[in-house]
């Protein structure tokens, strides 16, 4: 499919890819969609709960996909922040911040989709670097965040609640996803096997990895929740799920809305069309594997 420069959705995908067992669905997701024009990947810390080197984690996860679809070197990777940030003045500055922020300041008419599979701590960095680009033609999109209108726990928000709340102050356009929501994103184990498991050595290690993650569970079960993915399906289609504006909250340590109406307002999506994503991702994956697949724009 040749599209025209101008009919392509710029994305950075900023990713904790070894945190849990999804992103890396979305990660290949987003590489076979030839729609974007997809500026880099990003890996992501996810704390210190589960891991000392998250970031680096993150990075060898990412590389591990790229070389396992023979992408190696084809995709630009840039590091984001190897940690939280100390606090809401501070930026946790770093290579995939200044990113950030070189194509937020570039003269193209097309909005730059900045996605986040978890928490917003690039985002805020560049933000905090140059406040000029929450008046760019940016929109963050995120998976994170707890039930409206309370909120609460939430593992994306928890691993830095200061960067979101930079984010949300900012004024920048928001796509958020909440929990309740990424969560109906389930798979089974069957259905991966059946449909993702036979698509060569990339679909072999998605099935493996999640089935594998899953067994380190201490409760028994066959499926998992494909969370990350609807990132990737409001970026093709903004209208695969319903959403409204509301007015953007703040983050107390709870994690709670709290809603001071001081700030700009954050497109929500209430529901999902989570046939046509997994649906799109299935047909995407099996075309690549027969050699019929096409890519995101790697050099855009």
């Amino acid at each position: 499919m040749s599209l025209p420069p101008s009919k392509r959705v710029r994305v950075i995908l900023n990713t904790d890819a070894k945190n849990e067992a999804d992103d890396q669905y979305a990660i290949v997701h987003a590489l076979l969609t030839p729609l974007f024009d997809l500026h880099c990947v990003m890996p992501a810390h996810f704390g210190t709960r589960k891991s000392q080197t998250s970031l680096k984690d993150s990075h060898d996860e990412v590389i591990k996909l790229l070389d396992l679809m023979e992408l190696n070197g084809r995709v630009r990777v840039v590091d984001g922040a190897t940690g939280a940030m100390p606090d809401e003045r501070t930026a946790a500055e770093s290579e995939g911040a200044r990113f950030i922020v070189d194509q937020a300041m570039k003269d193209d008419p097309r909005p730059l989709h900045v996605a986040f599979l978890g928490p917003l701590t690039d985002m805020a960095a560049a933000i905090l670097m140059e406040p000029r680009i929450a008046k760019r033609n940016v929109r963050v999109v995120w998976i994170g965040g707890g039930v409206w209108p309370v909120g609460g726990n939430e593992y994306n928000l928890s691993n830095d609640i200061a960067s979101a709340n930079v984010v949300f102050r900012s004024g920048i356009e928001i796509w958020q996803i909440p929990k309740p929501l990424y969560r109906v994103m389930a798979v089974s184990h069957t259905e991966l096997r059946e449909r993702v498991e036979p698509q060569g050595a990339i679909g072999k290690y998605l099935v493996d990895q999640l089935i594998e993650f899953n067994a380190r569970r201490p409760e028994p079960f066959e499926h998992r929740s494909l969370g990350d993915s609807p990132a990737i399906g409001v970026m093709m289609y903004p209208e695969c799920g319903t959403s409204d504006f509301r007015a953007a909250p703040e983050f107390n340590a709870l994690m709670n809305y709290e809603h001071t109406g001081r700030n700009g307002s954050v497109k929500v999506y209430t529901d999902i069309d989570q046939r046509y994503i997994h649906e799109d991702f299935f047909a995407k994956l099996a075309r690549f594997h027969r050699g019929l697949g096409e890519f995101a724009r790697f050099d855009g």
